[in-house]
């Protein structure tokens, strides 16, 4: 697994300079043709591996309901994100995937609810779910290459 933590975090510091780069009004801003920006897909990201990894065990997630309610899949930008918000986001980065790994070092991952993606893929573990979320990363990784080619 450790591989599988690597590329993790291989992910997120190719995401990190997103929120680096961007100004606030870049990274809230919608291209003509998407139906997100920049935040939101890195906001996602953060947040979906929360709900795959943690949630789907029967775990609560290192994230707030409430972001999870503004990033979870089927949502999109509808508010105009802070910078305290960009802080935040930039920090669980790399936290929620450190608390990951230690976690799944310390084996709390005991129980999983069986869980089909909307890409065909049918979860079955909490080990299924960490390494499916790096295919996942990667979707969201080239939308936010594409977008900043926009902003």
């Amino acid at each position: 697994m450790n591989q599988t933590f690597d590329i993790t975090r291989t992910s997120r510091k190719m995401i990190a300079p997103f929120l680096e780069n961007y100004t606030l009004e870049q990274l809230n801003a919608i291209p003509d043709g998407f139906s997100n920006n920049l935040i939101w897909n890195i906001a996602h990201i953060v947040v979906t591996q929360q709900l795959l990894v943690y949630k789907l065990s029967g775990l609560p997630a290192n994230v707030s309901d409430e972001m999870i309610e503004k990033y979870r899949k089927g949502t999109k930008p509808e508010h105009i994100v802070t910078q305290a918000e960009v802080d935040e986001i930039k920090a669980l980065l790399f936290t929620t995937i450190d608390q990951t790994e230690l976690d799944f070092e310390n084996k709390i991952f005991k129980n999983f609810d069986e869980y089909p993606t909307s890409t065909g893929f049918v979860l079955k573990s909490a080990k299924e779910a960490m390494i499916f979320n790096n295919f996942h990363e990667g979707l969201h990784l080239g939308i936010l290459m594409s977008i900043r080619k926009f902003v």
